[in-house]
């Protein structure tokens, strides 16, 4: 399987489909493509070189907030998939991502997503400010100062 790559405040991330993702017709189940979501952010969030163990020791945590998707074509099994994450926006406590899932073979869009993700205290469960370090990084990686 080929390797993440990134392209500006794109990151694309290759994930094949397992017999684990698939219903009983050998066709993605649609809540598997948040799973691949959440591992493209991820790793374009690590890609940056932050490290998400390291806020966790700091009361820090990021949960999703809101989430719009579209599902237009169905992935099968042994599939190999594009799922990009590309940073659009960002807030003081929030980074939204525009998120898609492709199938290389023949570059159908199967799935398309809009996800804001917010910065929350762990203990608290509260939003709080991103960290300076993040907020660079995404300030960097979307061309956008926060709001």
């Amino acid at each position: 399987m080929a390797e993440a790559s990134q392209t500006g405040g794109q990151f694309e991330l290759p994930i094949r489909v397992y017999i684990e993702d698939t219903d009983a017709g050998g066709i993605i189940f649609h809540a598997k493509y948040l799973h691949y979501m959440e591992r493209a952010r991820t790793e374009w969030v690590r890609s940056r070189g932050v490290e998400l163990r390291a806020g966790l020791a700091e009361n820090i945590s990021y949960v999703v907030q809101s989430l719009s998707i579209s599902y237009c074509r169905p992935g099968r099994l042994d599939d190999l998939l594009q799922v990009s994450a590309d940073l659009v926006q960002c807030g003081r406590v929030w980074m939204e991502f525009e998120q898609k899932v492709v199938r290389v073979s023949d570059n159908a869009l199967l799935a398309a997503a809009r996800i804001r993700v917010a910065c929350i205290a762990l203990d608290t469960g509260r939003p709080r400010r991103l960290p300076a370090s993040i907020s660079a990084l995404m300030a960097a990686a979307s061309n956008n100062q926060p709001e």
